[in-house]
């Protein structure tokens, strides 16, 4: 059971039913899924070397909304970030948005989740570096999630945070206290405000838009009247104490930076009546919150398109001292504040090897263990000319 079963079964009738509705990226999604890793965009065969089992590999789509993707492009993103880790405790905090900002963030999603980036980044570099509780420049690895576990509307930040930051002098590493980075209370204030007067310049600017129900908001005081039960509402920001380890850190990330809306594994069935899956209620303690819910395909696709990313933005994002500009040249700097080994090097023979190795790891033969070679690759639409021998047929 997979996400682009149902976009096979059910992806046609919705599409003409939402005709004019639907975007151009969202429609671009609902294609890559439905052709992932079918004839329609090529392959190759290979053929055990021993036993001479033939098997075929269709193309992957590589879109980062395919649930069947996600995996392989987070191997290597956490590979590359695997130097960038240092040997101290990190921290996970979460900053969300509340219901009716989310509901502007609906309709303006890109400026909007701009601006959770931006207002949760400033708010937590502003903290870290006043003497009255860090006093150190931090470093912030941002992910963006706009979904609940249900798949609803639910735009929030990831951060991990190495607990203590580089110290006003750039001189040496100030740590947290043990347990405690930073304290939530000030963090949620400092973010409400400065999310909120983000939204007011951008609605001052016309950079805001309005549909349906909240065409209203287009006018200047109902604007301000939405937004003023919101400066005394508590904001949720969310901070988890750390981590064991470095090698934890990595796993921990891995469950957050390449994830969609929902993954294959938690589908259940899918007939033409609906779509079940599994979801966590947060509501309720221990194993009680694992539940099941059950929508009609149509809904069911829609709640998926509505994580749909606008084209380029970028939904991961590293500020502080591991902002990309000179995050090789901070961490190189940090591991020797901290006396810890930087990372070994491969020697040219190592890279040379390297290089004459074949792309990926090998694979092996289901029937023998043997060795798979590739023996044909055709292109996207093509019938490969060698074909799987039936089952129950010897092809030696």
């Amino acid at each position: 059971m997979e996400v682009a079963d149902i976009f096979r079964d059910h992806g046609a009738a919705w599409r003409a039913v939402n005709a004019g509705h639907v975007s151009l990226g969202q429609l671009k999604v609902m294609s890559a899924i439905e052709r992932c890793r079918t004839a329609a965009l090529g392959g190759h065969v290979e053929r055990c070397e021993d036993c001479d089992h033939t098997s075929i590999a269709y193309n992957s789509c590589r879109n980062r909304h395919c649930p069947k993707c996600q995996g392989a492009v987070a191997r290597d993103w956490l590979e590359a970030r695997q130097a960038d880790l240092l040997p101290v405790p990190y921290y996970h905090v979460v900053f969300t948005l509340p219901a009716p900002v989310a509901d502007i963030a609906y309709q303006n999603n890109k400026l909007v989740y701009d601006m959770l980036f931006k207002a949760s980044a400033e708010t937590m570099l502003t903290i870290a570096v006043d003497p009255r509780h860090l006093g150190a420049r931090i470093g912030i690895t941002a992910v963006l999630h706009t979904w609940g576990s249900a798949m609803t509307h639910h735009p929030h930040v990831h951060m991990i945070v190495p607990g203590g930051g580089i110290s006003a002098d750039g001189k040496s590493w100030v740590s947290c206290k043990p347990g405690f980075f930073l304290p939530v209370r000030v963090l949620s204030r400092l973010f409400r405000r400065l999310f909120l007067q983000m939204l007011a310049a951008a609605h001052d600017d016309d950079r805001l838009t309005f549909f349906g129900n909240h065409q209203r908001l287009a006018d200047r005081p109902a604007f301000a009247a939405y937004l003023k039960p919101l400066r005394k509402a508590e904001w949720v920001v969310y901070a988890k104490r750390p981590f064991g380890g470095p090698e934890a850190v990595l796993a921990y990330l891995s469950r957050y930076t390449h994830r969609v809306a929902i993954s294959n594994s938690r589908l259940i069935k899918a007939d033409q009546t609906g779509v079940t899956f599994t979801y966590k209620d947060y509501r309720v303690e221990g194993r009680e919150r694992y539940r099941t819910m059950t929508l009609t395909p149509a809904e069911f696709i829609r709640r998926f398109l509505i994580h749909v990313l606008p084209k380029g933005f970028h939904r991961i994002r590293h500020y502080g001292f591991l902002a990309n500009g000179a995050r090789v040249d901070n961490i190189a700097r940090l591991r020797k504040l901290l006396h810890a080994p930087q990372p070994i090097e491969p020697d040219d023979d190592g890279q040379q090897a390297a290089q004459d190795e074949p792309d990926g790891p090998e694979r092996l033969c289901p029937c023998c263990g043997g060795r798979m070679i590739t023996i044909e690759v055709f292109r996207a639409g093509q019938t490969p000319r060698y074909q799987p021998a039936p089952e129950g047929i010897d092809s030696s």
